[in-house]
């Protein structure tokens, strides 16, 4: 069954004759349509006509369109406006600037600006540590993209990525208190990234990394790491293995299994699979499959190989399993999909150990249709927000940077993001744990603060943080 999103949701003002029983028509006509009504509100009335504005959920454009159709048919009813209500939310793009202090009179304007800031620029000039207390470098991420995969969109390139990028920075504010900027490329070589994101390091406290496709990616991050002395975190690959690590452990609650004895299959073997066996690895985990479109990823294989296959290939499937994804899955524990839709079939479901545990995060259409999957899986989790489980990175990056920011973390390390594993686990008691509620929601305000308490803890017991600080998270 197609479900009906607010992504694809539209408000539709129409005006009609003011008479009994017309209202009714008009919301039968969308419900035929297999429109989902949000919201009915009154803007006008007179004339003996009335003019209201109806918001409906649809499942994609197409489907939009035809709900228009269906209601404009109805006798008497004029289609005033169409608006689209998630371009509406872009006009103008979704963040701006604001300064934090007023410049009312020339006194604030010596200080804030000329010939006061000289005074504060000698400061750090003498001390460059003292910029991420007199400036915006404190609480400041850059969220660096060159376009070449975005969501499921593919290379569409810097200027189309934008969106994206605001609104991951938007994310940021809203969940973390960090404050964070979208700094779209126009290139795709990866020595110009790199030499780029070197140039503009010494704004920022920190470098989020987004929507770079794989191997280049986790190259660009491996250099940058190696010269910057600011945290760099890919999203797409560690966000993603941070909240998969997080889910499972509440996972295996459920089904009575420990690391150190799961058989993991894992489609996708790009940047976000790869560093997903790596840090399922790092906590036990002894048997991991990795598959692409070619199949099991064993060592010897010379199909369809790059760098980040390569190392795949050397370290997981020790057993050297072969060919297609449901050999992979024969016997395993865990399945986990960061690859595309409908890859796992429900026969091949059925052949994995007890008590299965699956995880299909491809978006909009995960790797199995979760309601095909739950008759046969004691626990499923999607990308998707209309399903339980959801798998989303915004229950890591906002507190993970929030906890690097407060202690002015160096690098990121595997003891760090383990940590922001279980902080996001924690958040649901053992008392409340059920197969349909392994992680928390994305709108859970603990999630961000125990994160960021558990990053800023091992960033310094790692060794890698600058300063001691209570990590304190804005709106909660």
């Amino acid at each position: 069954m197609r479900h009906q999103s607010p992504s694809y949701s539209i408000t539709m003002r129409l005006r009609y004759p003011d008479e009994v029983g017309r209202l009714s028509q008009i919301t039968a006509a969308i419900a035929e349509a297999s429109g989902f009504i949000g919201a009915v509100d009154i803007v006008d009335v007179t004339r003996g006509c009335i003019t209201r504005d109806i918001t409906v959920n649809a499942w994609d454009v197409r489907h939009g369109k035809e709900i228009v159709e269906r209601a404009s048919a109805v006798s008497g009813v004029e289609v005033v406006r169409v608006s689209d209500r998630t371009f509406l939310m872009h006009l103008g793009g979704k963040i701006e600037v604001n300064s934090k202090v007023a410049i009312k009179n020339r006194d604030d304007l010596s200080m804030a600006y000329t010939p006061g800031v000289a005074r504060v620029c000698r400061a750090i000039h003498e001390d460059p540590d003292a910029a991420f207390t007199l400036t915006i470098r404190r609480n400041m991420v850059a969220v660096v993209t060159d376009g070449s995969a975005v969501l499921g969109l593919g290379n569409i390139g810097p200027r189309a990525a934008l969106p994206v990028m605001e609104g991951k920075a938007a994310l940021f504010k809203e969940f973390g208190g960090v404050d964070a900027f979208p700094i779209c490329l126009d290139t795709q070589d990866t020595d110009e990234i790199v030499h780029t994101v070197h140039q503009i390091a010494p704004t920022f406290g920190g470098i989020n990394l987004e929507d770079i496709s794989s191997p280049r990616c986790v190259e660009i991050e491996q250099r940058l790491a190696a010269d910057l002395d600011i945290p760099v975190f890919h999203d797409d690959q560690h966000g993603t293995a941070v909240v998969v690590l997080a889910a499972l452990y509440n996972a295996l609650k459920i089904v009575g299994k420990q690391f150190d004895t799961l058989r993991v299959a894992l489609s996708g073997a790009g940047a976000a699979g790869a560093a997903i066996a790596r840090l399922l690895q790092s906590v036990g985990v002894p048997q991991i499959v990795l598959c692409d479109r070619l199949g099991a990823i064993y060592r010897g294989r010379t199909d369809g190989m790059n760098t980040v296959k390569q190392w795949l290939a050397e370290n997981t499937n020790p057993e050297q399993v072969r060919g297609a994804l449901a050999e992979a899955v024969r016997g395993a524990d865990v399945f986990v999909g960061v690859s595309t839709a409908n890859v796992l079939s429900v026969d091949a479901l059925k052949t994995m150990a007890p008590d299965p545990i699956v995880f299909g995060l491809a978006n909009p259409d995960p790797e199995i249709d979760p309601d095909l999957a739950l008759p046969h899986a004691r626990v499923v989790a999607t990308g998707r927000s209309d399903y339980p489980n959801q798998i989303n990175n915004v229950l890591c990056f906002p507190g993970f940077f929030r906890g690097m920011l407060d202690v002015r973390a160096t690098s990121v390390t595997t003891e760090m993001k383990i940590a922001a594993a279980k902080a996001i686990a924690s958040v649901i008691p053992d008392t409340e744990l059920i197969a349909d509620y392994i992680i928390p929601s994305v709108f859970d305000r603990r999630v961000a603060t125990a994160v960021a308490t558990a990053v800023s803890e091992a960033a310094t017991a790692e060794g890698v943080a600058r300063r001691q600080t209570k990590t304190v998270v804005p709106n909660e």
